[in-house]
């Protein structure tokens, strides 16, 4: 019980690390029109995003690690399948760090340039937003949701926290799923009301599952929680 209390309380932590960090990997002058006569101006928070995003990616690697036992204790072929996708996930966001460092060197070579060869400038800036976009939005999200579908199934059928916290997650990973696949389908942006909206959901699931286990813990043990099949 003890163990299982730690593991709460170590997980509620790491959730909130890891949203602290997503807010600081954020960089808003990117997404402006005018990027990149920004960019050399907002080199000092690129350089935060990086450190933030890197710690991020280590928070979620963590994450992986502490909840694959509680999917593995119930279903092992589960517990593999969730293990990989989450890895698969935290990894795009290692990648993603390196598309935000490219941006260093773009804005300091438009600073430079002047009049000649902007053209080319934007057009390289214009495909490294759209990579750093499909890296975080589809190669992070995608493995990272449908993990969490695994982890948020196994927190329903065990009861180790409220039903209605296991279904909210369940209903907002889903709906992330929804808002990346319309991304995929280039039917939605990124920065729209949309794409907010949908990914709301989890976002705050997030943070009360956060605080519900560092509060309370889970309400069963953990290592009774062995199961052969998902049935």
């Amino acid at each position: 019980m003890e163990t299982d209390r730690r593991t709460a309380i170590i997980l509620g932590g790491l959730l909130i690390a890891a949203i602290v960090c997503g807010i600081f990997s954020s960089v808003l002058e990117i997404e402006e029109p005018d990027y990149l006569e920004r960019l050399v101006a907002a080199e000092s928070r690129i350089l935060l995003a990086v450190l933030a995003q890197a710690m991020m990616a280590v928070f979620y690697v963590a994450i992986a690690a502490v909840t694959y036992p509680i999917v593995e204790a119930h279903n092992r072929v589960l517990g593999v399948a969730y293990l990989m996708l989450r890895t698969i996930g935290a990894s795009f966001l290692f990648v993603g760090i390196v598309t935000l460092l490219l941006f260093l060197p773009l804005g300091r070579s438009f600073a430079e340039t002047g009049g000649d060869g902007v053209a080319t400038l934007e057009i390289l800036g214009h495909f490294l937003r759209l990579a750093r976009d499909w890296l975080n939005h589809i190669g992070m999200v995608l493995p990272w949701s449908l993990g969490a579908v695994l982890l948020y199934l196994v927190f329903l059928r065990t009861s180790i926290v409220p039903l209605w916290l296991a279904a909210w997650g369940l209903a907002g990973s889903a709906l992330t799923l929804v808002a990346t696949i319309l991304y995929m389908m280039d039917l939605i942006a990124v920065v729209t009301t949309a794409y907010i909206m949908l990914n709301a959901p989890t976002a705050v699931f997030e943070i009360v599952l956060a605080v519900y286990l560092i509060a309370k813990g889970f309400r069963r043990p953990v290592s009774a929680q062995v199961s052969p099949a998902l049935s």
